[in-house]
């Protein structure tokens, strides 16, 4: 791999990838506004390292609903892997098992999470969409716990699809081969063209549950023995609300800068949540996605609260480029810069990586 960073492996995929795949990979809502700023807020961040520190020996280990991990990433849950390599979601589960960390299945996926989980060789959740036919998306949910899967990660700021204008102008659908695999034996599993949008809005629109409400997590813990993560929160208060609810976890995530444009950036709005959860005294754990390229994203989200980050579109640039080396590539770059950063700032362990790291001018609140 020629790569040395997480930006150029993603120049390498789009050379690869079809200008349809790339365009759905890459895009964000609207304008994308909120997709720069993801990116931007980090550039902003700085950090005031400490020094003569022993670094000699460096931990990134770390847990996440009680299960060991190596380092503090997590495999976001991204759909449709196979428009980046014939092995879709098995070759990347593959590269993440292989770093000791958690891979996120997208109830989007390619594969069907029984396939998934019988390939993985580390820990697997399963992303939840909740559709209007409670009763398929009850058996999704059994599915994925008798398949092994760990915990449920529910998607809570997609009622609609935000309009990505780059995939309505390509008209998306999936190529004919692939498929929704997780919804096929219910017959949800295709994303056809649409005449006026693209297929996947078209999708959306059709089949996922607009009406879903707080009460919705209760009715999802009634189902399941599996500990709910609840994702896509921006507010303090949704926060609050997710951990009176039961959630074991929330991802503060506004879906990669793809459902409302002008969304805060998620680096910004971390602070906010984590505080007002300490305030309240509620354990549940905080993780964080939205703009991660680089290892120090990773210790700026962990000194601002987060227990750790995901990642998707990084990972997809690997998979995209080369397959699984190429996914496994993208992970050990975060993984390597993560390392040098925690060198860097006098952070030999994880519960070294605190608040103070993050300079702030004279001052300032």
């Amino acid at each position: 791999m020629e790569a040395v960073n997480i930006f150029e492996l993603e120049a390498i995929a789009r050379e690869k990838l079809t200008k349809q795949a790339y365009d759905y990979y890459a895009s964000g809502a609207m304008d994308e506004v909120t997709l720069r700023d993801n990116r931007a807020a980090f550039d902003r961040i700085r950090l005031a390292y400490r020094v003569l520190v022993d670094v000699s020996h460096r931990d990134a280990s770390t847990s996440v609903l009680g299960q060991p991990i190596a380092w503090p990433l997590l495999a976001a849950p991204t759909a449709f892997h196979g428009l980046a390599t014939a092995e879709a979601e098995r070759a990347t589960v593959r590269a993440v098992g292989a770093t000791g960390t958690v891979f996120i299945l997208s109830t989007l996926s390619n594969t069907p999470v029984e396939e998934v989980v019988a390939t993985a060789s580390g820990p697997v959740w399963f992303q939840l969409y909740v559709y209007r036919d409670r009763e398929a998306t009850a058996g999704l949910v059994q599915r994925a716990e008798a398949a092994g899967c760990q915990a449920l990660v529910l998607t809570v700021d997609a009622p609609l699809l935000g309009r990505r204008e780059r995939d309505v102008r390509n008209r998306f659908r999936l190529p004919p081969h692939l498929s929704v695999a997780n919804l096929l034996p219910e017959g949800y599993g295709v994303v056809a063209k649409d005449s006026e949008d693209s297929g996947l809005a078209s999708y959306f629109y059709s089949l996922l549950d607009p009406a879903l409400s707080w009460k919705d997590v209760d009715w999802l813990r009634s189902i399941t023995k599996l500990p709910v993560v609840v994702k896509g929160i921006v507010r303090p208060e949704d926060a609050l609300h997710a951990a009176e609810a039961g959630a074991a976890g929330i991802v503060v995530s506004n879906h990669g800068g793809r459902q409302l444009d002008t969304a805060p950036a998620t680096i910004e709005v971390l602070p906010e949540v984590t505080e007002a959860l300490a305030a309240r005294g509620h354990a549940v754990e905080v993780y964080l996605d939205g703009g991660i390229r680089r290892g120090t994203d990773i210790l700026k989200a962990l000194a601002l609260g987060a227990r750790a980050v995901l990642s998707g579109r990084a990972i997809l640039w690997g998979l995209a480029a080369e397959g699984e080396a190429g996914a496994a590539h993208a992970l050990k770059l975060l993984y390597d810069e993560l390392d040098l950063a925690m060198a860097l700032t006098g952070t030999p362990t994880v519960a070294d990586i605190t608040r103070d790291l993050i300079w702030r001018p004279a001052g300032s609140p």
